[in-house]
């Protein structure tokens, strides 16, 4: 795939790097924050090859692109140099609601590291499954594996820190050292000694702050605020090195006695806050996020219950919440398989089977978008089916004591309570959702009906009257050379031009001599009227439609003048031209050249 075409067609179809504000991604998807979302073509993004899907959540415009989506995102920031944060952000008009605001917040701060995340989750899980095959836990490799698995989740606050300094647009150097300065080696000694420590005669209230993640976020969020304070009462020639130096003496201390035990507490309260949720009925519960789990990542909503598994092993040293949500995630895989089994069209056989692949590794999006919403019906299924393995989770209290993927590889996570029903869930699961969906699935019905799709036709007719021409005899090379599409072309002896198909008006220029069409089946056809018309500025032009209406084939769209045209020295000429050869397969039955037609006539047939 050339991710530097795939990349450019994005662009172009989002409205250019100005209408960018924000650009990240996260595992699987392309996130943008558009200035201005309705400059964004969904509809066409989602046409582009190697896009799964595109969803529109939480303020943001995501593409969907899978396990390869890190390639084109350092091919758009590299290649075709498009910044993470455009000088255009402060022209937004994309009013975000404070719900949205927080989900971007937590998307922002935990997409970049969630590879990251889930990879040293998938090593921890290695290695625990590695101890029951003879790895000893007091070798050299043990000590060295569990090093690096280990070292994301210690000094998760300083990983947080650069990504929320990002989002909050402070310096990303300065939000590090401030992270480093709670997990720093004497402040670790004096809460595991128990010293007493006192700044100035202020106590200081330890606490334990490797693998946190809420203190960092709101110490972040006040640096972003201090740090222009600071610098707008310093000259520009000191602020380099004074503002920094300032910055830390303000917020080392406050983070230690204020924003660190303040936020822990709330981390705390969090934790009993889900434990009191999740007690009150942990059967519903389970119900409850095993149905709507991959209804949230759809949404985008998932980030928020991110830093609360996070929180959850940090502060109370397990996790109860990522169990439940595990039958969810391997139903969808196993409704993709369902299709796999059921399906008889070669290609969707292998989309499928690579879909539930990705999905026992907790990758559901290409089962999600590629497969399961396509059919409706599986994705259903799979809901159906991560309810019922999240009720039999949550019955038997199963939990996870590291944060990793929701896949076969981290079982040895769920080791301990519950675990055999955490393994009977997840299986069942799977199975039930891939048994539902070859029964009920609605598989063979759905190829049945893509297989009429395929065989659609539009009948074209001629939006004016006049002589029938082919694209080749028109005095313009644009359209002669084949350059735009296939099409015909009309000497016209009147000035009405009628719709040549039923859609939507995609385009209608202010001068009135050009609009384009779309239909429900993708066919897209532009009608251009005279040749240099653009430059008669509108005159003799009637629009009769705006962009976004709905008509109906024979519609009057235009009023012109080809007698004005042609005062203006200009070509009159009528030009027909299907434009996305991609949506269709050939132009049949186009009637014969150099003859006499009335606008209505049937001229040609779209075949798909």
């Amino acid at each position: 795939m050339d991710y530097n075409v795939l990349g450019k067609s994005i662009l172009d179809n989002i409205g250019g790097e100005e209408n960018i504000q924000e650009f990240y991604h996260c595992a699987t998807r392309l996130r943008f924050i558009l200035n201005d979302p309705k400059k964004a073509d969904k509809k066409k993004v989602e046409t582009l090859k190697g896009v799964i899907s595109v969803v529109e959540s939480g303020g943001q415009f995501q593409v969907v692109i899978g396990n390869k989506v890190k390639d084109l995102y350092n091919v758009m920031t590299q290649d075709l140099n498009i910044s993470t944060e455009t000088a255009a952000a402060g022209k937004s008009q994309n009013k975000i609601s404070p719900l949205n605001r927080l989900i971007d917040l937590l998307s922002g701060t935990f997409a970049p590291a969630f590879g990251l995340l889930a990879g040293s989750g998938l090593l921890k899980g290695i290695i625990l499954l590695a101890t029951f095959v003879g790895l000893q836990p007091d070798s050299g490799a043990y000590l060295i594996l569990s090093a690096a698995a280990d070292s994301l989740f210690y000094f998760l606050p300083i990983i947080l820190a650069i990504s929320a300094a990002r989002k909050f647009k402070t310096d990303q150097f300065l939000a590090v050292v401030l992270a480093g300065a709670l997990l720093h080696p004497t402040i670790v000694e004096a809460l595991n000694s128990g010293q007493a420590v006192n700044f100035f005669g202020i106590p200081v209230i330890l606490a334990n702050y490797s693998s946190s993640v809420i203190p960092i976020l709101f110490s972040v969020w006040i640096l972003s605020k201090v740090e222009p304070f600071v610098k707008r009462f310093l000259h520009e020639s000191i602020q380099t090195f004074i503002a920094p130096m300032i910055c830390l003496v303000i917020m080392v201390p406050l983070t230690l006695i204020v924003v660190g035990p303040i936020a822990t507490y709330v981390g705390n309260a969090l934790a009993d806050g889900y434990l009191l949720i999740y007690k009150l009925s942990p059967i519903i519960s389970g119900i409850i996020i095993g149905a709507l789990w991959q209804v949230f990542v759809i949404f985008g909503l998932h980030w928020a219950f991110i830093p609360i598994m996070i929180n959850n092993i940090a502060n109370l040293g397990s996790d109860t919440l990522m169990a439940m949500c595990t039958p969810a995630v391997v139903a969808q895989a196993g409704a993709a398989l369902g299709v796999f089994l059921r399906s008889r069209d070669k290609q969707f056989k292998s989309l499928s089977f690579s879909a539930f692949i990705t999905g026992l590794f907790g990758v559901t999006e290409p089962a999600i978008y590629g497969v399961n919403l396509r059919l409706k019906k599986p994705f259903i299924m799979g809901v159906i089916s991560g309810a019922v393995g999240g009720a039999i989770i949550g019955a038997a209290g199963s939990r996870s004591t590291i944060f990793g993927t929701l896949s076969f590889v981290t079982f040895p996570a769920y080791f301990g309570k519950g675990f055999a029903a955490y393994a009977f869930s997840y299986f069942f699961s799977l199975v039930l959702a891939c048994v539902l969906t070859y029964f009920f699935g609605g598989v063979k019905e759905f190829e049945a009906e893509d297989t009429i799709a395929a065989t659609d036709e539009a009948n074209i007719i001629s939006p004016v009257a006049g002589e029938l021409l082919p694209l080749e005899k028109v005095a313009d090379e644009t359209f002669s050379s084949g350059a735009m599409g296939e099409g015909f072309a009309v000497r016209p002896t009147s000035g009405k031009i009628v719709a040549p198909i039923e859609g939507e008006i995609t385009m209608v220029f202010p001068t009135g001599h050009a609009l384009g069409i779309r239909n429900s089946q993708g066919f897209e056809v532009l009608i251009h009227i005279g040749i240099d018309t653009v430059s008669m500025k509108g005159e003799g032009f009637v629009k009769h439609v705006s962009e976004g209406d709905q008509i109906k084939q024979g519609d009057l769209l235009i009023d012109f003048d080809p007698e004005i045209i042609k005062k203006a020295g200009l070509d009159p000429t009528v030009i027909v031209v299907f434009t996305n050869r991609e949506s269709y397969k050939n132009v049949a039955n186009l009637s014969s050249f150099n003859q006499s037609i009335n606008e209505g006539s049937e001229i040609a047939t779209l075949t798909l």
